[in-house]
């Protein structure tokens, strides 16, 4: 590619627009070189004795530059980059994540960018990786949608280990009186695969276990994988694991992970884990991956420890949370930024036309036909996202992400409705144009930042009861009436407050595809009933997880999954991968 006015916009724009005819985004990825991991590292004044190399393009930071990091003045402005509520195939997040984070380049400033580890089970599955698109693209792509540095797999064998000594020790005498009935410990697989729900174990005689019901979680929706997220050393690692509520006993009170004198064991599976990964974008930019939690049902944001990494080294850091801002952003603020002591500087919103004419009505094959009316019922998505945004404190400004079959009119039309709200919004066209595409966007972000007007705080106080925790998220962010719990959910909630758990944030698991718990309810729906019929104690992670409506844990696969159009060919070169 070619950067920095050596060709001139119409040129590049149209160069870039014949390659799209004719190329994916795995080819667009392909085709680009990288540079050595080393020479990334050394823009933000990394040495090769700070990092561990994996291969030529990956690394990981040492535990003692980690540590250096951890110890030192945190310089960067931390940008969100979240969404409104999306269609099935997502708005561009990471697309629009990545570009900014170029853009800011682009204009002379010491960016860098900090995203989620990619899940097989939507790489496999139908929404696609987390790597962005088009000429906004962090690479090796190939690598961070599959195996990576194998953090997600490292998170897997951790919790399976975990499980199977549970089995263990019930199985070989129970010292701790563990009732089998009681273990809420599930084991996990990084996969969509919805027969592994609810699972019978231990059949097949004396020898085989004790039977019992269990269920698989799918692994980046784990506590393990929460944890690795939110703590910065491994003693903090251990101390979390041993917090873990695996159960209870047969007088009815909880076990702890560390009562089994696991902890040690299971972080030894995880020491490389906890270390942040370092690669590049298709136009060099750093990128810290790192950690790969769902924002439906789990806190959705990367870990600690690379967004802290990123803001020592960097003067901006662009980061995201999953889905829209009702799920990704709300626990970003809620959970991560109260855990870590994070103050963002600016949120961005990723808005798309297609999005809102969906939220206007539009049914999703008739999507890429104008339509001003529809756009105009759908801005009710748009401006709830705002508003609930602004509740937080946080300046916000809008990305338009462009698709090619957005009308000028639309796209204007969009603009000026934000405008009415008092928001800026900026078209923004990273996946055709790379950094070119963003940079007035990247210009209005650092502008925002280097004002320090943000006031930050989060939506509610850690004393508030977990009910009332649970109905001032429904309430102010899902704009619902009122929360109706059942009983099972409301027993839970009380056990959990007795147990001393009554100050832990709320990580609310609810379907992305809507505001409410109702996927079927689109634009944003108001004064209804938030229904939830079961919640989960995360100790080690330090949260609560709320089941609302028919939200699952382990998702499932779609009638013709995306691994239908995967291949590899002899040369290991893989292709139908995006």
């Amino acid at each position: 590619m070619t950067f920095c006015g050596e060709k001139s916009p119409t040129s590049f724009f149209y160069e870039h627009l014949i390659q799209f005819l004719i190329m994916t985004d795995i080819e667009i990825a392909q085709k680009n070189e990288m540079e050595p991991i080393a020479s990334i590292a050394a823009k933000i004044g990394l040495t090769e004795n700070d990092i561990d190399q994996y291969g030529k393009y990956k690394a990981k930071l040492t535990i003692k530059k980690l540590r250096e990091l951890q110890e030192g003045q945190k310089k960067g402005k931390l940008v969100l980059v979240t969404a409104i509520t999306p269609t099935p195939a997502g708005e561009g997040k990471s697309t629009v994540s990545v570009a900014l984070a170029d853009g800011m380049r682009r204009i002379g400033k010491n960016s860098i960018l900090a995203l989620r580890e990619p899940s097989l089970g939507p790489c496999f599955g139908i929404k696609g990786g987390a790597c962005g698109g088009g000429y906004a693209q962090v690479v090796p792509m190939e690598d961070i949608n599959l195996h990576f540095t194998g953090d997600i797999h490292a998170i897997s064998i951790a919790t399976n280990l975990i499980a199977a000594l549970i089995d263990n020790h019930i199985h070989q005498g129970n010292v701790l009186g563990i009732d089998p009935r009681t273990v809420t410990w599930k084991r996990c697989v990084d996969l969509n695969d919805r027969a592994l729900r609810k699972v019978i174990i231990g059949l097949g005689g004396a020898t085989e276990g004790i039977p019992r019901e269990d269920g698989f979680n799918i692994a980046v929706a784990s506590e393990v994988m929460a944890i690795i997220c939110l703590s910065r050393t491994i003693s903090e690692l251990k101390e979390r694991l041993n917090k873990i509520v695996i159960g209870k006993n047969y007088t009815k009170e909880p076990v702890l992970l560390g009562q089994l004198g696991i902890s040690g064991a299971v972080a030894a599976l995880l020491k490389d884990a906890i270390r942040p990964n370092l690669v590049q974008t298709l136009e060099k930019t750093p990128a810290f991956i790192h950690g790969g939690p769902f924002a439906n049902i789990a806190h959705g944001c990367n870990s600690i420890n690379a967004t802290e990494s990123a803001l020592a080294l960097g003067d901006y850091v662009v980061t995201e949370a999953g889905f829209a801002a009702d799920l990704g952003a709300e626990k970003f603020f809620d959970i991560k930024c109260r855990t870590a002591g994070l103050k963002p500087d600016a949120a961005v919103i990723v808005a798309t036309i297609r999005a809102l004419k969906m939220h206007g009505g539009i049914k999703k094959a008739e999507l890429a036909k104008p339509d001003i009316g529809a756009l105009t019922r759908g801005f009710c998505n748009l401006k709830a996202h705002i508003g609930n945004l602004k509740k937080f404190g946080v300046p916000v400004v809008v990305a338009v992400n462009k698709f090619v079959t957005d009308s000028a009119e639309e796209t204007e039309l969009l603009i000026s409705l934000c405008k009415k709200e008092g928001i800026k919004a900026i078209l923004c066209e990273g996946w055709g144009k790379g950094s070119e595409g963003t940079t007035e966007l990247a210009q209005e972000v650092c502008r925002i930042c280097d004002e320090g007007k943000s006031d930050f705080h989060t939506l509610y106080p850690e004393s508030m009861s977990l009910e009332e925790k649970i109905y001032t998220i429904a309430h102010e962010i899902y704009h619902a009436a009122e929360v109706t719990f059942s009983a099972e959910a409301k027993k839970r909630l009380a056990d959990f407050t007795a147990q001393g758990y009554g100050n832990l944030p709320v990580c609310m698991a609810k379907t992305q595809y809507s505001l409410s718990h109702d996927k079927s309810l689109q634009g944003a729906p108001e004064n209804y009933s938030f229904p939830i019929r079961d919640v989960r104690l995360y100790a080690g992670a330090g949260f609560i997880v709320p089941l609302s409506g028919d939200i699952m844990t382990m998702p499932g696969l779609p009638k013709a999954p995306a691994a239908n159009s995967i291949d590899v060919d002899d040369d290991g070169v893989i292709s139908g991968l995006f």
